[in-house]
C-alpha cells in the first residue's frame, strides 16, 4: 500500500541536509542490494544544493545510473536545458563517473524522439531507487502539464516516457515541447521525493492533495496513485 509522508523544515538548509542524507543512503542501498542504483533527477533550485553535495561523496558512481525526469526539447547546450543543470551540479567531482541517461536525442521533435528515448529508459533497473519531483504553481509535476497535448497518454500508457506539448503560459515559458516520465514510470520507484518551497506552492500542494480533476492539476495523479510511496519535503 502506498504511503505519503510529509516532512516540513524550518529552512532550506535543513531540507537539503535531510535530502542529501537520504539520497546517499538510497544510492548505497541500491548498489549493495542490486549491484546498481538508479536516481531519477529533476531540475529546479530545490535539489541543487543536495546534488552538489552528492557529487562530492566517494560512492561507487560507476554503478549509478542518473536519468532525467523530464526535459525541454532543446539542445543540450541551451540555457533552459535540464541536462545542463544536472551536469553542472550532480555530475561533477566524483559524480562525474555516473552513467547519465538524457532524454533529448537527435530527433526533430519530442514525438519523433519518443521511441528511442523509451528504449533507453526501459533498459534501466526497476524499481528506481529514488525519483525526485518538483511541482509548479499550476499543479504540474515532471512535464505532466495541465490539459497538455499528450497528458492523457502520459497518465495512462504503460510506456516509460512520453512527448508532451504544454499550453504556453507563464509557467512553461515559450518552450512547450517536452519529454517526460509517464505516471507509470514514476510509479516504478521505491520512493518519490516531492520537493516544494514557499507558502504559495504549499497552498497549491494542499489543493492538489484535496482531490479533483487530474487534468487540471496532474500532481493529483501522483498523489492519488495506489502504488507510489511519496515523501514531501517543504521549506519556506
Amino acid at each position: 500500500m502506498a504511503t505519503l509522508v510529509e516532512k516540513f523544515f524550518d529552512n532550506k538548509d535543513a531540507l537539503t541536509k535531510e535530502l542529501s542524507a537520504t539520497l546517499e543512503q538510497s544510492l548505497r542501498d541500491g548498489i549493495e542490494n542490486d549491484g546498481r542504483a538508479v536516481l531519477m533527477v529533476s531540475g529546479g533550485s530545490s535539489p541543487a544544493a543536495a546534488y552538489k553535495h552528492l557529487s562530492t561523496l566517494d560512492l561507487d558512481w560507476k554503478n549509478v545510473d542518473v536519468a532525467m525526469v523530464d526535459e525541454r526539447w532543446v539542445d543540450n547546450t541551451h540555457e533552459k536545458s535540464n541536462e545542463v543543470f544536472i551536469k553542472n551540479t550532480l555530475l561533477q567531482n566524483y559524480g562525474s563517473a555516473a552513467n547519465f541517461i538524457t532524454m533529448k536525442n537527435e530527433a526533430a521533435t519530442a514525438q519523433q524522439g519518443q521511441r528511442v528515448c523509451d528504449a533507453a529508459y526501459s533498459a534501466l533497473k526497476t524499481p528506481y531507487d529514488v525519483t525526485i519531483l518538483g511541482m509548479g504553481p499550476d499543479g504540474h509535476t515532471a512535464s505532466l502539464f495541465p490539459n497538455a497535448e499528450g497528458l492523457e497518454y502520459g497518465l495512462t500508457t504503460s510506456q516509460t516516457v512520453c512527448a508532451i506539448n504544454a499550453i504556453q503560459s507563464d509557467v512553461t515559458g515559450s518552450i512547450t515541447e517536452r519529454m517526460t516520465l509517464t505516471l507509470n514510470a514514476i510509479a516504478q520507484s521505491k520512493v518519490v521525493k516531492l520537493l516544494i518551497s514557499g507558502e504559495e506552492k504549499l497552498a497549491v500542494y494542499k489543493q492538489a492533495k484535496a482531490g479533483g480533476d487530474v487534468n487540471d492539476m496532474p500532481l493529483r495523479a501522483v498523489l492519488n496513485h495506489p502504488n507510489i510511496n511519496i515523501e514531501v519535503y517543504w521549506a519556506p
